[in-house]
């Protein structure tokens, strides 16, 4: 069985390796076409995608999956729109193939063009939501790369409609020496199946995981090919004394419970011990649906709260549940999360600008957020119409990973005879 894995591994591998070259041919304007195509098919496919979809949501209720990996699984008419618009989005941006990033001519008459280039073939692997599937297919077409998608078993039937719909937009485009393989979708979800792709480093440029920890740990554990990690969101915020309380709540709901089964979702609340009516705004956040989970502080002051364990300020729990502190200082809301953060998000909410700028200059995260719900940190949001993910990393990109970084550079060097002495 081994050896079929890794059959099975290189050939997808290798198909996509040759796609890859031949989608570097095509143009902005082939691109997009394929792009807009895509677009319509999904509006078209609507109930397909749907009846699909509800195959996977049975089969979730049936494992008794959370509702929040209930609700990353759901497709319905608003998502697919969602996708719709996202496609239409990538689809405005400007392609950052051929963008010239550094133009020089040296003392000795060489001349140098450095510019953007696709990176080739890039490997994903998530979990549960299937709007990946066209994010990154989308992304990945549009920067000109071939990808290789290998999505959770709790998605696959939505998964396999959305790269199928992918693959007919690709073929009723009809352009030259581009085969369906551009995207490529990883139909065996077992775990060992995922071992052999890790190997093939001359095949796959780079990997990125998006998911739990256990996933992350296990493509960075196994891969000889450079992994971009998209890991976990232990998303902070610190309410200050000196916060305008009325936009404090708004901001605290929002970033809570619009959506909390996602990475930038807030995890935990850090509130300086003199904000007032502190009371009132513990009874405003279970009103709004918040579990309340609480230090010694916290209990004293609003003792239906549940005690919070050391353990649940290091957990993202993609719920209800918000772990909350209380603090004397900005400096000791910024010790506790650089202890608890996971580098993705965090906000503060002050009026004073001191006060934001210690915030601001005392940690080192993918984004740090000012009197704004930290659910703004988002690809789309940020203007890049989509997502591969958001890196917690320092290395390639940080933050959302969105068009311009599927792309890597080469320098076109001129001369005119010269030689190195």
């Amino acid at each position: 069985m081994a050896e079929d894995y890794n059959t099975y591994a290189k050939t997808i591998a290798t198909n996509a390796k040759e796609a890859s070259r031949a989608l570097k041919q095509l143009t902005t304007i082939q691109k997009n076409a394929v792009l807009h195509k895509m677009e319509g098919l999904l509006l078209a496919n609507e109930s397909q995608i749907i009846e699909k979809n509800q195959i996977d949501l049975q089969n979730g209720k049936e494992k008794h999956l959370s509702s929040s990996m209930m609700d990353r699984l759901l497709l319905d008419s608003k998502r697919i729109r969602a996708m719709a618009k996202s496609i239409e989005e990538i689809r405005n941006l400007p392609d950052p193939v051929g963008e010239v990033v550094r133009g020089t001519i040296l003392p000795n008459g060489l001349e140098l063009l450095t510019k953007r280039v696709p990176i080739g073939v890039v490997m994903t692997i998530f979990e549960s939501r299937p709007n990946v599937i066209v994010d990154i297919a989308s992304l990945s077409f549009k920067s000109g790369n071939a990808c290789i998608l290998r999505g959770g078993s709790e998605a696959f039937h939505s998964n396999l409609i959305l790269s199928s719909l992918f693959h007919k937009a690709i073929e009723e485009s009809n352009l030259p020496g581009i085969s369906k393989e551009v995207v490529s979708f990883v139909e065996n979800t077992n775990r060992e199946a995922m071992i052999p792709f890790f190997q093939l480093e001359d095949l796959i440029d780079v990997i990125v995981p998006r998911g739990g920890e256990a996933l992350i740990r296990f493509v960075s554990e196994n891969s000889k090919i450079p992994v971009i990690k998209h890991d976990k969101g232990v998303t902070n915020l610190y309410v200050s004394n000196e916060a305008n309380p009325e936009i404090v709540l708004p901001i605290l709901i929002n970033s809570k419970v619009q959506r909390p089964g996602v990475c930038n979702a807030l995890e935990n609340l850090f509130i300086h011990k003199d904000f007032p009516n502190l009371k009132q705004l513990l009874i405003d956040l279970e009103n709004a649906g918040i579990q309340i989970l609480g230090d010694l502080s916290i209990s004293k002051i609003f003792p239906s709260a549940k005690q919070a364990s050391e353990e649940d300020f290091y957990t993202e729990f993609l719920d209800t549940r918000l772990s909350i502190k209380l603090v004397d200082s900005v400096k000791e809301a910024i010790k506790n999360i650089q202890k608890y953060s996971s580098g993705h998000t965090e906000c503060i909410v002050s009026e004073n600008v001191s006060e934001i700028q210690t915030f601001q200059q005392g940690l080192d995260s993918a984004a740090i957020f000012v009197n704004c719900s930290t659910r703004f940190h988002d690809g789309g949001e940020y203007g890049l119409g989509a997502e591969v993910g958001i890196s917690t990393g320092k290395l390639h990109v940080r933050g959302p990973m969105g068009l311009i970084h599927l792309t890597t550079t080469t320098t076109y060097v001129t001369g005119k005879g010269q030689v190195r002495g």
